[in-house]
């Protein structure tokens, strides 16, 4: 993961592929050339199945495309119609099939996996899908030179993808690690030809998406929508069924909301769903599903910044939010206090030695014990539109305290640039949600506390004795390799991450998604953001 010791170029890069930070530049001539050109942000029309699927996300389409790099909601849901992983999970359950790959490995306890390639693949561009462009995935993601998010996800167990003949590769393990399996389908396939040119990772970041799934990308407007279309030559386990979709980005959540409903509406299917929506778009005959998971706000503080570098003042700060408040107001309902850093329904969870239950009185207490009165705080947060809901309560909560809180919420990329460039901050506000790239929580754990990741950078805690104690309990923790051991050494580390809150979630909540069931089939609201529309259809 990234090195925040690194240099201001390298972490300009890292600020431009990582998908919740930085807007994408205009798209390069490449991206251009494959580009249908601009269509309307309407439903473009066409009768029984030629006809467009319009969908709205509730997250912006600017973040990075490189699928080695992002972690933008929209373009990471985009990706997995337009990339293909050697195997690929069912977004519900998580379950490993194959995709590129003809088989699951039979063994997942072995130290080397070896994968045919499906017969006949192609890459949207009509070049067939080989060994090489598998390799050249994996070399990019495991290489030390190059900082990249995927690099977390991999690194730790995976040593080294080799070439066996054109059809077939191996992976070599560095020591039995069954979860890898699953977190396969982040290592999304990429064409040689096509990337390895010069300025083609930059491509990728801007927009560029050429890959062998079932949709291949038509046209990209950031900040306003992205098409695709049916790729004919797809020969792979789950078939396009939509000849053209059309997904619109609109992050405020009134226009989302009025996109989807009433006589005129112009979508079919939309997520982040404003709780306080949910009855009147099923009196309207839509359908509103949606799913408790790792989604979370969390608080985030600058342990540079005194007094956050006292572990009191920011256990404080939290006992002081009054969590059940928050829940009923701004939550609907749809959600809980954390009880741990993992959500209630995480396998692993297990309620932590620390639980921030709205306490008042000892946050005055810690407060006062930490020698800190007339505590001045501004929350730098997110402007996703839950979050912007749930910030009320926890200004009210510290207010209570004599914190005097001012509330500064901006766009995203606008928060986190301001982190990469290093600015001063007290307190951040916002979402995330790592179920977007699995369940297990050795992963979890990782991509926010990984010792050198972009999280850590940004807290300034890295360097912190607790935090070094920290990562080498995590780094044991993967590589044990009994289960059960496995995950009570996780459940015991994480004791440490609720203890210290240096970053830490308030709720967990569930994502709502609305579609009109009147007009699509076998669609699955997931608990993470963006939509996949895999296995759904017209009715």
């Amino acid at each position: 993961m990234h090195d925040v010791t690194r240099d201001a170029p390298d972490r300009r890069s890292f600020l431009k592929y990582s998908g919740a930070l930085g807007a994408a530049a205009a798209l390069s001539s490449s991206l251009a050339a494959c580009s249908s050109g601009p269509e309307s942000t309407n439903d473009t029309g066409g009768t029984g199945a030629d006809r467009t699927l319009t969908a709205v996300i509730g997250y912006g389409n600017d973040g990075s495309w490189d699928p080695t790099q992002t972690a933008s909601a929209f373009c990471m849901a985009a990706n997995n119609h337009v990339y293909e992983g050697l195997l690929d999970t069912d977004p519900i359950t998580r379950e490993p099939y194959p995709a590129l790959a003809t088989a699951v490995p039979a063994n997942p306890s072995a130290t080397t996996w070896r994968f045919g390639l499906r017969a006949g693949a192609k890459f949207h561009d009509g070049k067939p899908v080989t060994a090489d462009d598998v390799v050249f995935v994996f070399d990019r993601i495991l290489d030390p030179k190059t900082q990249t998010l995927a690099k977390g996800f991999f690194a730790s167990w995976l040593k080294e993808v080799r070439k066996v003949d054109a059809r077939q590769v191996e992976l070599v393990l560095k020591f039995p690690f069954p979860e890898g399996l699953s977190r396969l389908t982040l290592a999304k396939i990429m064409p040689k030809h096509v990337f390895s040119r010069p300025g083609g990772w930059d491509d990728a970041i801007k927009g560029l998406a050429v890959g062998s799934g079932p949709y291949r990308q038509t046209a990209h407007h950031p900040k306003s929508n992205t098409t695709f279309a049916a790729f004919d030559d797809y020969n792979g386990p789950r078939r396009p069924t939509f000849r053209k979709m059309n997904w619109l980005t609109i992050v405020d959540a009134a226009p989302r909301v009025a996109r989807i409903s009433g006589a005129g509406a112009g979508a079919q299917i939309a997520d982040n769903i404003p709780y306080a929506n949910i009855g009147r778009l099923e009196s309207d005959g839509l359908s509103v599903g949606g799913g408790a998971g790792m989604n979370n706000l969390f608080l985030m503080f600058n342990t540079r910044h005194k007094p956050f570098d006292d572990v009191r003042v920011r256990q404080a700060l939290h006992y002081a939010i009054d969590t059940g408040k928050m829940v009923e107001v701004a939550l609907k309902g749809h959600g809980k206090p954390s009880s741990s850093f993992l959500n209630e329904g995480n396998p692993a969870h297990r309620r932590a030695k620390t639980v921030y239950d709205y306490d008042p009185d000892k946050a005055k207490a810690l407060l006062k014990a930490a020698g800190v009165s007339g505590l001045r705080i501004n929350i730098l947060s997110v402007n996703v539109s839950w979050i912007v809901d749930c910030l009320p309560t926890i200004k009210a909560s510290w207010d209570a305290i004599g914190v005097r809180t001012t509330l500064d919420p901006q766009e995203t990329t606008a928060v986190f640039t301001k982190m990469d460039q290093k600015q001063d901050y007290q307190v951040v506000a916002a979402a995330s949600n790592p179920n977007q790239f699995g369940l297990d929580a050795d992963l979890i754990m990782h991509y926010n506390y990984g010792p050198a990741n972009l999280w850590m950078g940004y807290t300034r805690w890295a360097d912190n004795a607790v935090a070094k104690k920290l990562f080498k309990d995590m780094d044991r923790a993967t590589r044990e390799p009994d289960a059960v051991r496995k995950k009570a050494m996780i459940q015991d580390y994480i004791d440490v991450v609720a203890e210290q809150a240096v970053l830490y979630p308030v709720v967990h909540n569930e994502l709502m998604t609305a579609w009109d069931p009147r007009k699509l089939s076998g669609i699955r609201a997931q608990p993470y953001p963006g939509i996949n529309l895999l296995q759904a259809r017209w009715v």
